[in-house]
């Protein structure tokens, strides 16, 4: 079940550098919030943290509360990894095993689990994970073959599968369509409005249209001058962020003025 994520006064920090301040937001379950703003501003930062991926890096670490379906996801008793698992992750270029088949690029996640399947269920998991993909139809029948001989647009919507394979609650997505052709980012992007049905989705975007394209929310960040923390300047509904925005930054921004 996809479910609501409340931030509440998070500040991320590489070592004693601290790399976004003060973010409070509501993300809405089953459906697409977007993040805008300069590069180097922290929104992906700040993504990552959703997850506990910022904390692989060596010196990382976060203050403040993240909370989904009212635990806390930074808690002491709280395993990263089961996050992970609630909380998919797909990267901006797409990363299927290269030594694996499309069938083990899939279940992928369930083997890091340590879940021991039958061969009827693992079967079932990849045509699932597949056609909730949309790729199903296009890949039947070289299930063996490998997950790297596929075309771009093919290999994000396989880490797409391999992600949703683990049936998490939220999707998190860092720039998934800037790697891929226009037909591509179409198709990924029909396939972000058919899964919101299923799951929170989150995606970091430099591409102002496909923001206003895929999200019913938009966060915008921005950094307060070189050297400071990104800040979240401002969140609201998509069609108000693009039209009438609370704060003159997000305007010129968004109409090409700076960043």
């Amino acid at each position: 079940m996809a479910k609501s994520i409340e931030v509440t006064d998070l500040d991320i920090y590489y070592g004693d550098f601290k790399a976004v301040e003060g973010v409070t937001m509501s993300i809405p379950a089953r459906s697409v919030t977007a993040f805008i703003g300069p590069s180097g501003c922290g929104k992906s930062t700040f993504l990552r943290s959703l997850n506990r991926m910022h904390e692989v890096i060596p010196g990382a670490r976060v203050e403040g509360k993240v909370v989904m379906g009212g635990q806390e996801l930074y808690g002491s008793d709280v395993d990263p990894v089961e996050v992970r698992r609630q909380v998919g992750m797909v990267f901006q270029r797409p990363n299927p095993f290269p030594t694996m088949s499309i069938y083990e690029n899939v279940l992928a996640g369930n083997r890091l689990n340590a879940k021991r399947m039958k061969k009827a269920e693992a079967d079932d998991i990849v045509e699932r994970a597949l056609r909730g993909a949309n790729l199903w139809n296009e890949v039947h029948d070289r299930l063996n073959k490998p997950g790297a001989g596929l075309s771009g647009g093919q290999q994000q919507r396989l880490c797409i599968a391999r992600a949703i394979a683990v049936q998490p609650q939220v999707l998190l997505m860092d720039e998934p369509c800037s790697a891929l052709d226009p037909i591509s980012t179409s198709a990924i992007e029909d396939l972000i409005h058919e899964l919101q049905t299923e799951y929170t989705i989150v995606i970091v975007t430099h591409n102002m249209q496909q923001a206003a394209r895929v999200s019913e929310d938009t966060a915008f960040f921005n950094l307060a001058g070189a050297g400071k923390p990104g800040r979240l300047v401002e969140m609201n509904p998509t069609k108000k962020i693009f039209s009438v925005p609370d704060d003159p930054s997000t305007e010129a921004y968004i109409s090409g003025r700076f960043g």
